[in-house]
């Protein structure tokens, strides 16, 4: 069907939206390039208000794009409004402390001065998913307008709506024509824009495949990517932890967008003192969500984002489950009503060669696995292709330490579910990616940082 909303809660095609032409995708391209040579000279101060209006839209329009998102890609309202909130607070953040991450570095050498300046790259070029259609995007944006970068944005063909408000926004907001401008594209055409002189870098947030392919693209061009791609994270509890609070934030954590999210806690890892306890506790949770309209704000989970995921995602369990593994929840998709709805579901006694074992799970399943001790708890969590975020749950501070050092992740949160913070990089390693987003390490992706020596 090409670029459409379709909405995931009923299989209904909403609207159907005509590709960016070749020659407006000239035009962008040229318009993007003239308006960096402009807009690099431009203050801080003039940035930061221009990006601080657009926190203020944001925040104003918080239900229409919440709904909007809702629409497009089935989470629930309620979280499709704090999406909006939080790219209010992305924009602010770098509003408030660009100048402090840009300003000139001293370094005492031979020369009578030197010293690090950090300048804008030129045209970013941004492929992003639908999974956070706002939050993926301002994320990368915020940061890379206030350094003086301007962007191109080729946003997932199933929520144009979504791509085009981003532009609208910035727009509104005041930032010059060309600053930020979507190209509603198909993943063939990416290669081409890549390829592009006037483009002078990438990110990509997105699938494994696609993120090769781009960084394959770039890398013949000798331009940098910066890559978040997919994660299938552990959740360790051992046997210090609190038992009742780690699972209370584990349903949180496996069911954060439907279940349709990189740092979704996906493997929990328990150790066999308190399995029982938790798989008891996470059952009942998981038995009390409520599955259904994604625009009702009592729903706990909604749809999976297309047809194609939600048939991906019962294949892996089908297969995990013919292999060996047990369904102790769920295992099915909802058929008494029409949409891409998923039972919420765990599965446990999964064996090696199964799909739960080393696949990523894109939707509301929870895979449970017991070990006897803190050894077997770091290696199964290191057992992965991938190496995003990771949470572990003990109140020993020797078993935090060692988790800390030893798990192979972006990030490890000790006691509490991973999440993205302006205040905090952002990113993996292994085939989960590299480069990072968000703080200051986030706006550094794409600058120049030049040396500077005067005798």
């Amino acid at each position: 069907m090409g670029i459409a909303t379709v909405n995931p809660a009923t299989g209904e095609t909403v609207k159907i939206f005509e590709p960016t032409p070749v020659d407006e995708i000239e035009v962008k391209l040229a318009l993007a390039e003239t308006t960096f040579k402009q807009y690099r000279k431009i203050s801080l101060e003039q940035r930061s208000q221009w990006l601080k209006a657009a926190a203020d839209i944001l925040e104003r329009d918080q239900r229409k794009l919440g709904e909007t998102m809702t629409l497009e890609m089935g989470k629930p309202i309620k979280s499709a409004i704090a999406e909006a909130k939080k790219c209010a607070l992305v924009c602010r953040y770098y509003a408030d402390n660009a100048a402090e991450f840009l300003k000139d570095v001293e370094a005492e050498t031979d020369a009578s001065r030197s010293f690090i300046r950090y300048q804008p790259l030129g045209v970013i070029l941004a492929v992003m998913p639908w999974n956070f259609p706002l939050w993926q995007v301002f994320r990368f944006a915020a940061p890379a307008l206030m350094a003086g970068n301007v962007g191109i944005l080729k946003h997932a063909s199933n929520v144009p709506q979504c791509a085009l408000a981003i532009e609208a926004i910035l727009a509104e907001a005041g930032f010059p024509a060309g600053c930020f401008q979507t190209l509603l594209i198909g993943a063939s055409q990416v290669e081409s824009i890549i390829n592009d002189p006037r483009v002078k870098a990438a990110t990509l947030t997105g699938s494994e495949p696609a993120g090769a392919s781009l960084a394959s693209a770039a890398g013949k061009q000798i331009k940098k990517v910066v890559l978040e791609l997919g994660g299938s994270d552990p959740f360790i509890v051992l046997e210090s932890a609190d038992i009742e609070a780690a699972a209370t934030t584990a349903v949180t954590a496996r069911m954060l967008n439907n279940g349709q999210s990189c740092i979704a806690a996906k493997r929990f890892i328990l150790a066999e003192s308190i399995a029982d306890e938790f798989q008891a506790l996470l059952v009942e949770k998981f038995k009390a969500l409520k599955v259904g309209d994604p625009m009702e704000e009592d729903t706990d989970i909604g749809p999976l984002a297309n047809a194609s995921m939600l048939l991906e995602l019962n294949q892996q369990v089908q297969e995990t489950v013919t292999k060996g593994g047990t369904i102790l929840l769920g295992g099915q998709v909802v058929s008494d009503r029409p949409g891409y709805f998923y039972q919420p579901t765990i599965l446990t006694d999964i064996p090696v060669d199964s799909p739960g074992y080393y696949d990523e799970f894109f939707g509301p399943v929870a895979l449970l696995f017991r070990v006897k001790d803190i050894d077997e708890a770091i290696e199964l969590a290191n057992d992965t292709i991938f190496g995003l975020g990771s949470s572990a749950w003990t109140n020993d501070p020797a078993q935090q330490d060692r988790l800390i050092e030893e798990i192979e992740a972006g990030c490890v949160f000790i006691n509490g579910m991973v999440k993205s913070d302006p205040r905090l990089p952002f990113g993996g390693i292994k085939r989960s990616g590299y480069g990072r987003e968000l703080s200051i390490e986030g706006m550094q992706e794409f600058l120049n940082v030049k040396t500077v020596w005067i005798k």
